[in-house]
């Protein structure tokens, strides 16, 4: 496996430059995704305490991924942009087809999680203050 291109700045459109970064969830925490640019008054405004937040959910989520078999983690969405204040954390991951359409991925998971919050259906999006649409509980 090569090495990940090292987190070092957003491009002049405020994403990253393209590819893909592999990371840690201790590295996601110290990376420029949640402490800001270097110089942190490049962005006025950046919440660092937000988006370290985020990511503190989003460990939640991973580790429960993980123990069901699940690694391909993704990240994505305005998180990786340098959006000062983004809603949310966009992710995805890789599983067997089979595991998902089955129903079985979301009964493991939530025999995991004390919330029951893993679901696809999208009669389960509810209204969230702060979102203009309906989100899934996750």
């Amino acid at each position: 496996m090569t090495a990940s291109p090292p987190i070092l700045a957003f491009n002049g459109d405020g994403l990253l430059p393209a590819g893909d970064y592999v990371l840690t969830l201790a590295e996601l925490q110290d990376s420029l995704l949640v402490n800001g640019p270097a110089g942190k008054s490049e962005i006025p405004g950046w919440d660092m305490g937000w988006r370290m937040h985020l990511v503190e959910n989003l460990g939640v989520l991973c580790r429960q991924l993980w123990q069901v078999g699940i690694s391909e983690i993704y990240v994505d969405g305005s998180f990786v942009e340098d959006k000062c204040h983004p809603n949310d954390i966009d992710g995805s991951f890789e599983c067997d087809l089979q595991y998902l359409a089955s129903g079985h991925l979301e009964r493991d998971l939530n025999l995991i999680d004390p919330h029951k919050v893993w679901t696809w259906d999208p009669s389960a999006r509810r209204a969230c203050r702060g979102f203009s649409k309906r989100q899934q509980p996750m």
